[in-house]
């Protein structure tokens, strides 16, 4: 049985980290506590006196092992069943070491605990073996008990649903020979869970780790890591709280490190060919785009381009890479490569240099890949040969890069190790999540200083300093969710990795896991071509996420229509629709970037996090930002679709349809349309409707950039609630709805300095008076003259109500 030492008895609980109190039952002072109650085994975080999470006697446990070989893996997806997990039975204070405490667990294991508190919400804790017990916890395990009512949200990118309730997460690779790609698709596992009562508990560990969230009970969530060898290390976590769950990621922020944001013309749209045939189709389609009007801010070069892989050159195939990236520079498009980290012996001598000069690990036992051992980044000689070699491609106007693979590194196989060494000393029990923020930072630091374009494919928690978007790797060209089985041209059953449901998931999982930009294929990878219907509900669902890249196994080009993906005219006039869209939600989703380095919230947020009060978890449904509500279409020949409504009206973007909840409501979804609402009170800043390109142009005869001139600034809104859209250039628009119509507010910022012209939206009768400033505002004839002019003036056209607001700012009263 546990028992209570006399000190711990003599002190009946202790609230750390500012809210001591002997024996008086008084309540914590601080609106978020961490509390340590001695004699009752029990470790509890609060917030405003009511429990969020709480460690029992069991909530700190160590695996046992009566040894601990050095030729396992230590991996608890599977080899954690030979432990003997014991419980904490006794709680001591350390003399003269505030927030340090002894634990004593069952069989004689001891170990310390110290806790520290960061900031308000934010508690660090180490847990330690001693001497003794490290050389036989193999394992350390985290059983907290939360709600039974609360959904959990985080813990990176996930393929099957963004909600983890009833499922085990593994943080890292393992073999599932169940899907067609042979593993479980964990290319970004983050730590980090997240509970929508307004906690999360983050594990600052490498080592391969287990997320096992409310399988065994409802309450329980059970984390359990390997750390096997470095035992005596222990086990660094972290406990936050705050009145959202949207604000957890903030915190986790502070622990690791804010994400460094790409250049802005990096949130596309991006087009890309998977086999780039040569030199005058890159040039073809940079002309293409532009004679048919396509919005699009940048084009990267797939393989192959090179003599060989990583060999940092053209081939003839190329003649003139100048004089190409000089053309695309002049139609406002920047440019990319893929890259591997690998070097391929056809390279010739610039891999037997890499040989030579040992650029790759010491000790490697077996790679994933068909073209070399990976490069080792902890050389620092490696390096720096490696970056001068990538500066080859940026001296000649290469701007970013699209990093596949160096996922090799792996825990081990079926319980043993496969042994690597790199120079640094470290191997693979921390290296196979580590190699790919090294990978990355590598080419991050040879980017342009306003922050160039790195989409990585791979990355874990703190490699959110160098990866700045993540793209998902090879989805399914289908409607396949992860899992499902499937069926190929050729008739084939497979078990999918999972297509556009993949796709939209995964967007929703990783903000809040801190990985806030995102962009999957649109259209897929896997058993390419996509067909008409696909193609379109994947390219309205990109165009409503941070950032846009459209690209196949196949070579699908929006405009190039064959027999087999069924492409046409309309499909072309709604990707030209849907991705002038995206550019145009710049201003919102540029300043939803920079407002998350300071409160960390996400971009895309699943509904189930962003109204935790709806304990509702839909797995295809988010708020783009504050006011947008977007509902991707993720089933082959649906035109409609279920819609869980969170509390308040919404208006629709196309068709000013009002729907309001919180309810859950069937919604008409024609092809050409995805279900897309306006929140009322919601601001929407948009950059002008003619737009083609973020990227810089020196063609503006025929190429609208907002580089070469930012324009007058747009923005949609549905009064309401008295509210305000602060921009990243420090503009603000304020709304509010009143008894006889509406009120707008606009002070300028640094960037749009032209205007504004806000389209009102829900107004159900016309307007009988404007004023601007107390003056009346003059009618005009047409919205093309409203937009044609920059005098203040109002028009209203198709049911919604224009106004253009001056340069200089001020205050619009609308009167019905």
């Amino acid at each position: 049985m546990p028992r209570v030492s006399p000190r711990a008895a003599s002190l009946l609980l202790l609230t750390l980290l500012g809210c001591r109190r002997d024996e008086a039952p008084a309540e914590c002072a601080a609106r978020f506590c961490l509390t340590l109650d001695a004699p009752g085994l029990r470790i509890a975080l609060s917030r405003d006196g009511n429990d969020l999470l709480g460690f029992p006697a069991d909530g700190l446990q160590l695996g046992l092992r009566d040894e601990l070989p050095d030729t396992l893996s230590y991996d608890p997806w599977f080899e954690d069943k030979d432990a003997d997990y014991v419980s904490v039975i006794e709680i001591l204070p350390v003399e003269g070491s505030p927030g340090t405490w002894r634990l004593r667990f069952e069989q004689d294991a001891e170990a310390t605990l110290t806790i520290e508190e960061v900031s308000a919400g934010n508690f660090a804790l180490h847990l330690k073996p001693d001497a003794a017990t490290a050389a036989r916890a193999g394992y350390v395990r985290l059983r907290p008990r939360g709600s039974s009512s609360e959904g959990f949200y985080g813990l990176g990118e996930l393929f099957d649903v963004p909600e983890h309730r009833g499922t085990r997460r593994a943080m890292q690779l393992e073999l599932d020979l169940n899907l067609e790609s042979g593993y479980n698709e964990a290319h970004v596992p983050v730590p980090l869970l997240i509970g929508t009562r307004g906690w999360g508990l983050f594990v600052e560990d490498h080592h391969p780790g287990v997320f096992d969230v409310a399988t065994q009970e409802d309450t329980l969530i059970e984390i359990t890591f390997g750390v096997g060898v470095d035992s005596a290390e222990g086990l660094r976590f972290h406990l936050y709280a705050a009145d959202h769950p949207l604000d957890i990621t903030r915190h986790y922020y502070e622990t690791t490190v804010f994400p460094t944001l790409p250049a802005p013309w990096a949130l596309g749209p991006w087009v890309w060919r998977d086999e780039s045939a040569d030199e005058a189709e890159v040039r073809a389609d940079l002309q293409t785009l532009r004679e048919l009007d396509l919005a699009t801010s940048g084009y990267w070069i797939d393989r192959p381009y090179a003599n060989a892989v990583n060999s940092f050159d053209f081939d003839a195939r190329f003649p003139d890479p100048e004089g190409m990236i000089q053309l695309a520079h002049s139609l406002g498009f920047r440019m990319a490569l893929w890259h591997t980290p690998y070097v391929e012996e056809k390279a010739g001598e610039l891999h037997q240099q890499a040989l030579d000069e040992g650029w790759f690990p010491p000790v490697v036992p077996i790679v994933f890949n068909n073209w070399s051992d990976p490069i080792d980044f902890t050389d620092e000689a490696a390096t720096a040969a490696w970056q001068s070699l990538i500066g080859r491609y940026t001296d000649i106007g290469i701007e970013g890069f699209k990093l596949d693979y160096g996922e090799d590194i792996v825990p081990g196989l079926n319980g043993g190790r496969l042994a690597w060494e790199f120079e640094d000393g470290s191997d693979e029990r921390t290296m196979h999540r580590r190699y790919p923020g090294l990978y990355h930072q590598t080419y991050a630091e040879m980017l342009p200083a306003d922050g160039g374009f790195l989409l990585c494919r791979a990355g874990t928690w703190g490699s959110q300093a160098w990866t700045r978007v993540i793209w998902p790797g090879d989805l399914d060209a289908s409607f396949a969710r992860h899992g499902e089985q499937d069926t190929n041209r050729d008739g084939e059953t497979y078990t999918a990795v999972g297509g556009l449901p993949a796709a939209v998931s995964a967007s929703m999982s990783l903000g809040p896991s801190g990985f806030p930009l995102f962009a999957s294929d649109t259209g897929g990878y896997r058993h390419s071509p996509p067909d008409k219907e696909l193609f379109m509900r994947w390219f309205q669902h990109t165009a409503l996420t941070v950032v846009m890249q459209i690209g196949t196994s196949t070579n699908d080009v929006a405009w190039e229509p064959t027999a087999e993906n069924g492409f046409d005219e309309e499909l072309l006039d709604v990707y030209r629709e849907y991705t002038r869209l995206h550019l145009r939600l710049f201003p919102m989703l540029w300043s939803y970037a920079q407002a998350l380095l300071t409160d960390g919230r996400p971009i895309v947020r699943a509904i189930g996090l962003a109204y935790p009060d709806l304990y509702g978890h839909p797995g295809d449904t988010y708020m783009l930002g504050d006011y947008l509500l977007v509902a991707p279409v993720i089933e082959r020949g649906a035109r409609e679709r279920e819609l869980m409504v969170p509390p308040g009206r919404f208006i629709n973007w196309f068709d000013d349809t009002i729907i309001e909840g919180p309810s859950e409501l069937t919604v008409p979804a024609p092809l050409d349309r995805l279900p897309l609402y306006l929140a009322e009170g919601g601001v929407v800043p948009l950059l002008r409707p003619t737009i083609d390109t973020l990227s810089p142009t020196d063609s503006p005869d025929i190429v609208d950039s907002f580089a070469e001139d930012a324009g007058a600034l747009y923005a949609r809104v549905f009064p309401g609630p008295a509210g305000e859209f602060e921009l990243y250039d420090g503009g603000v628009i304020g709304q509010s709805a009143t008894e006889r119509g509406a009120r707008l507010t606009w002070t300028p910022g640094s960037v749009f300095t032209q205007g504004l012209l806000v389209e009102l939206l829900g107004l159900d009768e016309s307007a009988e008076s404007i004023t601007l400033n107390g003056a009346t505002l003059a009618e005009v004839a047409s919205l093309a003259a409203l937009e044609a002019s920059t005098t203040p003036g109002w028009v209203e056209e198709a049911g919604h109500l224009w106004v253009r607001l001056p340069a200089a700012g001020g205050e619009v009263v609308v009167g019905r």
